[in-house]
């Protein structure tokens, strides 16, 4: 027996039956009802939003004023900026999404702006006119290393150098011998991977060429523990001697300075009468080695030195040690100092163990690593704890004093002295 028959009336069975629910139309006069339309089912929702013939999430279709159609690809991977780009068929269209997506997961992706696209030669190019603002006391060495490393790299894109490239480099640069016939020292191989590496985090952090320095990755060669060769005092008295009555009259004052001081090579040929304060006995230092400026004191020797010097006249910007030849450049004393080493009978001595031969002396004389650091810039102070074994004595001195006011009268109570 039919639900009609029961005398169920239309809209009783509706609601009985929700598979016949209905939405109602617009009313009007003359259709008071409109006919009904299915509601559609959660299988249907998600079957209407599939992509049907050339939909691709991602990709619209687009129509052109000419009658065909372009497909234009959104790219959109979280923590990375939309890519966009336009195709004339569908097949390119995809295949560039997909490998688009790809390479931004794995961070191999960079789009068209030229410094993508940078070679290490241009790079290189680019970077020596920092080089020139910034480092000019460097550029010979550093443009040496570059050149270098152009000659092996240069054509490839910097996206493309990868660690592994680096480090058969690396490998090439320790077995390979210099023009000379010498093998290059693991010191030597660091400062060319070190002027790479430069370059290269400017171009990751500047320029936005690359997403991270490869350099970085790679293993440094092993250096050796750097030189702490000092002169004795009586091999520092034959030293002043000899260069006294060297024919290069220069060289006393920038060896005493040296030797009292701890200032570098570099610090001492480009330095300025405008840096040198002789009523307050003190030089003022700006560009250093680590780029902090570095107050150096003025005494003794060296003083006297430079107030004869200054005596004889001289202009602010004047170099203090020009070359005989040409006063806008700084003396070359490298022969000379190795003519007065060779007088004074001392080996196994290079210019810069005056810097060493300066720290080890202030610390015989008590002096803690922490004030050595500073006087000779040392931005880290590991780079002085190799002369901390030459304060032992002192240090010694110095707990036995501290031990002496300690116990003092439990000594005198028991007798001993």
């Amino acid at each position: 027996m039919s639900e009609r028959s029961l005398g169920l009336g239309q809209d009783e069975q509706d609601k009985q039956n929700p598979a016949s629910w209905t939405t109602p139309g617009p009313l009007s006069d003359n259709n008071p009802r409109q006919p009904t339309t299915k509601q559609s089912s959660t299988a249907d929702l998600l079957k209407q939003n599939e992509p049907k013939g050339d939909a691709v999430k991602g990709i619209d279709k687009r129509q052109n004023a000419d009658g065909t159609f372009s497909y234009r690809v959104r790219v959109r991977i979280k923590g990375h900026k939309p890519v966009v780009k336009t195709f004339h068929t569908l097949t390119h269209a995809k295949k560039w999404k997909r490998q688009t997506e790809v390479a931004i997961e794995e961070g191999r992706y960079f789009d068209n702006q030229p410094n993508k696209k940078l070679t290490l030669s241009d790079a290189i190019d680019r970077y020596f006119e920092l080089l020139e603002r910034k480092k000019p006391k460097d550029i010979v060495n550093m443009t040496r290393h570059l050149e270098w490393w152009r000659k092996k790299l240069g054509h490839r894109l910097l996206s493309e150098i990868k660690p592994l490239t680096i480090s058969e480099c690396r490998d090439e640069l320790l077995d390979t011998p210099k023009a000379d016939g010498k093998a290059r020292s693991p010191s030597t191989v660091v400062r060319y991977l070190s002027t790479l590496s430069a370059l290269m985090t400017t171009a990751c952090n500047d320029w936005e060429a690359i997403r991270e320095n490869p350099v970085s990755k790679i293993k440094k060669p092993t250096q050796p523990k750097g030189r702490t060769r000092y002169l004795t005092e009586d091999e520092t008295d034959r030293l002043l001697e000899a260069c006294k009555n060297s024919n290069a009259l220069d060289l006393l004052t920038i060896v005493a300075l040296a030797l009292s001081t701890g200032m570098r090579r570099s610090e001492l040929i480009g330095l300025r009468y405008s840096q040198v304060n002789l009523k307050d006995h003190f030089i003022m230092l700006e560009d250093t080695k680590n780029d902090e400026p570095r107050l150096i004191p003025l005494e003794d020797l060296p003083l006297q030195l430079l107030k004869e010097r200054a005596e004889k006249g001289c202009a602010p910007n004047d170099l203090v040690f020009p070359s005989p030849k040409d006063p806008t450049r700084p003396i070359d004393f490298r022969s000379a100092f190795e003519s007065a080493l060779k007088v004074a009978g001392i080996e196994n001595f290079t210019f810069h163990s005056c810097r060493h031969s300066c720290a080890s002396m202030l610390a015989m004389s008590g002096h803690s690593l922490l004030d050595i650091s500073k006087l000779l810039g040392h931005k880290d102070l590991q780079i002085t704890k190799r002369y901390s074994h030459l304060s032992h004595d002192y240090t010694r001195e110095m707990v036995k004093g501290v031990n002496n006011k300690i116990f003092k009268s439990d000594k005198a109570n028991n007798g001993i002295e």
